[in-house]
């Protein structure tokens, strides 16, 4: 069985960042996760070297998928500082004065790299759990490819990850001749997720570096193709898996879920104002659970109360995408693999994310004409 040593000791073999020093010995290395015959790892470096140290991380890659027992490897460079370790840092040419450190803004904007194939990349994100985040995201990208759009869903929830279970796939991505995943498909929809490489109760227990390398290659190692838009379930809260995918990726904005009550929106607060400081769109509010019906008699119970979203959206300035009400059906046919975009397509919980997702390809139609050139001005 591999382990941790034997790892290590394939990696002594590979200088670190500095060119000389073996990895191990470079204080750039995260903890390593050995899991099933799969080992994962990054490697700490200053953001601008990426370009110039990836010749490291293939070399890292190599020599650990060369040891008996090793069925994959993910090696990925991260601008955090790993655990136990420290980011690596240039030094400055002798004679020559030491520049400053951009700040995190600058840090973050240089990072961010398009993934190829995919026109524009949004967030599904919320400040907690339990306000039905993946089922709105599931549904949301199913009702964005009734809009005509080609859509695929990464479940970057890697410690909680639905995508699976939400879209009824049991099925595993494959690997390509190119060493590329190919993700599983179903509903038209391209869905890529943890929950596909690791066994349903495994326990996922992995620190800030680890959740990053393992985004970094649901995302840029998998074939995702020609897509308009990749909509990504992101975990709930504001930490490492939020901050990797806003710094390092060009969200072309966030959508934000949440229920009504009160305890609910200040956490969403904390979601938009994360967004908003790293430069990424806040698309607008949906608000989950708004209102309940009782399928015997009728009646209408406000559970979680009702409206406080709408009113958030209205207080912070960002759009308010619509309300889905609490409803057995949408809950069965979640559970089911079944969802109720597709299941009950004319039904009213259709039609409620239809609604949100036609908002949601407009403000994107928005932001891609922003970006375009603008038109240049000929005198003859």
């Amino acid at each position: 069985m591999i382990t941790n040593e034997h790892v290590l000791a394939a990696l002594a073999q590979v200088a670190g960042p500095d060119g000389t020093t073996p990895l191990p010995r470079s204080g750039t290395l995260s903890d390593i996760v050995v899991t099933n015959g799969k080992v994962y790892f990054s490697i700490g470096i200053d953001p601008t070297r990426a370009a110039e140290l990836e010749p490291m991380r293939a070399a890292a890659e190599r020599a650990v998928k060369a040891l008996a027992g090793v069925d994959a490897v993910v090696a990925t460079l991260t601008a955090e500082a790993p655990a136990g370790g420290r980011a690596a840092r240039t030094a400055p040419a002798p004679g020559r004065p030491a520049q400053a450190q951009p700040g995190p803004r600058a840090t973050a904007a240089r990072a961010r790299t398009e993934v190829p194939g995919v026109k524009q990349i949004i967030a599904v994100a919320s400040g907690k759990g339990g306000v039905g985040k993946s089922t709105t995201a599931c549904n949301l990208a199913l009702a964005l490819a009734r809009t005509g759009l080609s859509v695929g869903v990464l479940d970057a929830d890697v410690y909680g990850p639905s995508m699976p279970r939400l879209f009824g796939i049991s099925s595993k991505p494959e690997l390509g001749d190119d060493r590329m995943l190919r993700p599983p498909e179903r509903f038209g929809l391209k869905v890529m997720s943890i929950g596909f490489l690791v066994e349903d109760e495994a326990a996922i227990i992995w620190r800030g570096p680890m959740v990053m390398s393992a985004l970094q290659q649901l995302l840029r190692e998998v074939a995702w193709g020609a897509l308009d838009v990749l909509v990504v379930d992101m975990p709930p809260g504001t930490g490492d898996a939020q901050l990797t995918m806003a710094q390092n990726v060009p969200l072309a904005g966030a959508v934000i879920v949440s229920t009504p009550q009160d305890l609910a929106l200040i956490d969403a607060r904390r979601g938009i104002a994360m967004f908003r400081k790293v430069d990424v769109p806040v698309l607008g509010i949906v608000e989950n659970m708004s209102t309940f019906i009782c399928p015997a008699c009728g009646t209408r119970s406000d559970i979680f109360g009702h409206g406080g979203a709408r009113h958030e959206a209205e207080r912070i300035g960002v759009p308010f995408l619509g309300e889905v009400p609490l409803h057995i059906r949408i809950r069965e046919l979640s559970d089911s693999g079944e969802p109720v975009v597709v299941a009950d397509p004319d039904g009213p919980h259709a039609r409620a994310y239809d609604a949100i997702a036609h908002q949601v390809a407009s403000a994107l139609a928005g932001e891609a004409a922003g970006r375009r050139a603008p038109p240049r001005i000929v005198i003859e």
